[in-house]
């Protein structure tokens, strides 16, 4: 490779069909017990978010990315400004049901298995039946935690935490994503399996926010990003817009002749000092030889009661039709059909033992208790009889 290194909620609504959130002179402050301003979380923050878009936050401890999340879920109110989220305020019940949250640390009941804990916050969005039953399946084979999925999730590692907070996030099937450090605690295969997933929940059309200190993912990811510092917006644009140097071209061929590098190099100095060239021979990305190297031993993988790898997206994440209501509703209209037929089953005339005895059963003569007293001398034992005959006479609609 050759490198020539040359809040209101009175505010009228400002947001549009391509704006799912709206932020407009955003600001948090923290006061103390006496009520006296202590520390300026946000300091007038404006920015939006697309639908479909992945819209990465960035910057370092304290500048004010959680408290801008927060204050987007409605826990915490602005001091100062305006947000919309879906045209409406945070606090807007209706709209929560559209966000699924992945907070930094993973607040699970510890006593649940992973398919309690998804069946649990499927409730909370009056999720249940079989459609529950079968999305959290789903989602338990997304996330590689099949093989543990009846073991409680305070024996989880931490990865195996994140994974099952993930899956919690998406039981909803929400619009919006908000993901706060998903990778934190993950293996390198893991978290490239959360990455595809993030990438293909924005090609469905919905929006996903992502809070990471990796800067790694956040490239690999996100369409726009916005880098606080201090509580202030430094920087705000697509990756291209903040990443190109447009001083600088690099040109990339396969190995060539030296002679042929001679001439090359030979022109490229006409226009460039010598001190500005750098030749140097591309190298590959560390996540994927990593990848390749673990996907060569996949072969030989054994059984394993942890989190696994190279699991599909859930099939209603993909938007597509669950296969199995989809069979059982053919079996189901195919049963009903009127043009339907369907062989009878055979059943035999007579019983000669049962059906004489259950006919006496279900017929009720005044003379009955007589016949049994003849067989039975035991008063109670007759009235008792009676008595359940009656009740099965009655059962059966015969008088």
């Amino acid at each position: 490779m050759i490198s020539s290194t040359l809040t209101n909620e009175s505010v009228p609504s400002t947001a549009t069909a391509e704006n799912v959130i709206v932020v407009r002179g955003l600001t948090k402050t923290f006061k103390d017990f006496w009520n006296r301003p202590k520390a300026k979380a946000v300091d007038n923050v404006d920015f939006e978010v697309r639908r479909g878009e992945v819209f990465g936050l960035l910057g370092p401890n304290g500048s004010g990315k959680s408290t801008t999340v927060k204050m987007l879920l409605g826990l915490l109110y602005p001091t100062k400004g305006h947000i919309e989220v879906f045209g409406k305020s945070p606090r807007h019940v209706a709209t929560k049901a559209r966000i699924g949250y992945l907070p930094e640390e993973s607040y699970l009941y510890r006593y649940l298995d992973s398919k309690e804990t998804l069946d649990f916050f499927g409730n909370l969005f009056s999720i249940t039946g079989q459609k529950l039953n079968q999305r959290s399946q789903q989602l338990i084979d997304m996330v590689g935690l099949a093989q543990a999925q009846r073991r409680q999730v305070g024996e989880f590692s931490k990865g195996m935490q994140r994974r099952i907070g993930l899956a919690q996030a998406l039981v909803n099937d929400p619009d919006l994503v908000i993901l706060d450090e998903p990778t934190a605690g993950l293996d390198p295969i893991g978290c490239r399996e959360v990455k595809d997933l993030i990438i293909a929940l924005a090609r469905r059309g919905k929006t996903v926010i992502l809070s990471s200190h990796l800067l790694s993912d956040v490239e690999d990811v996100c369409d726009r990003v916005v880098i606080y510092y201090g509580g202030k917006i430094q920087a705000i644009g697509t990756l291209k817009e903040l990443l190109s140097t447009p001083d600088a071209i690099r040109i990339t061929t396969p190995i060539l002749p030296r002679s042929t590098m001679e001439t090359i190099l030979g022109v490229i100095r006409r226009d460039v000092s010598e001190d500005r060239i750098r030749i140097d021979t591309p190298t590959q990305n560390l996540e994927d030889y990593f990848l390749r190297v673990v996907r060569k031993a996949r072969e030989s993988e054994a059984q394993t009661s942890g989190a696994t790898s190279g699991n599909r997206v859930a099939a209603y994440l993909r938007g597509e039709a669950d296969e199995t209501i989809s069979t059982q509703e053919k079996i189901l209209d195919r049963l009903t059909s009127p043009t339907t037929t369907t062989a009878q089953p055979t059943i035999s005339p007579t019983m000669p033992e049962a059906n004489p005895r259950l006919e006496a059963l279900t017929q009720f003569s005044p003379t009955f208790p007589e016949k049994v007293e003849s067989t039975n001398q035991n008063s109670g034992t007759i009235n008792d009889t009676a008595k359940a005959n009656d009740k099965l006479s009655s059962l059966l609609g015969k008088k």
